[in-house]
């Protein structure tokens, strides 16, 4: 399974190119991926203004319930416009680099500078105060809400 940790600032270059970072780029070689895991899908987030990093593999299994809804149906269409049609496949070349389109760039504000955020199974591309902010909100909110795992106590 492929695991994203950790923060990392990157530098987005004139043509929209930035480095992956080299954890983020061993846990695509490792999760699984056809051809060594070159491949992401790159979308902006439902809920925060920053672009998502999906293995393809973890993309793939979270558009499957698509095809339990019929194809016809307002449902369908809506998710599936939600899902795909923001969506970019990204390849990573030789260099490390990922491509990010001009309108997930404005869609997440970014400019020279940028933080990608271990999820786990994603990861996200941010501004950075904005990283910062989101990192701190999180925190705050889990630790008010007394927030643990499933199967998990609380110290």
């Amino acid at each position: 399974m492929t695991q994203f940790l950790g923060t990392h600032q990157n530098r987005l270059d004139a043509k929209g190119r930035v480095s992956v970072p080299a954890p983020f780029r061993a846990a695509l070689r490792t999760g699984g991926e056809p051809g060594g895991g070159g491949q992401l899908v790159l979308r902006p987030s439902h809920k925060h203004p920053c672009i998502e990093g999906w293995p393809v593999a973890e993309f793939n299994a979270l558009a499957a319930p698509l095809d339990r809804l019929d194809l016809f149906s307002e449902e369908h269409d809506d998710l599936a416009s939600t899902l795909y049609a923001d969506a970019f496949p990204a390849d990573i070349d030789k260099e490390g680099r990922i491509v990010l389109p001009d309108s997930l760039v404005a869609y997440a504000g970014l400019s020279e500078a940028v933080v990608f955020m271990g999820l786990g199974r994603i990861f996200q591309i941010w501004e950075p105060a904005a990283a910062e902010r989101r990192r701190a909100e999180a925190r705050e909110r889990a630790r008010s809400r007394g927030l643990t795992l499933p199967g998990n106590v609380p110290p």
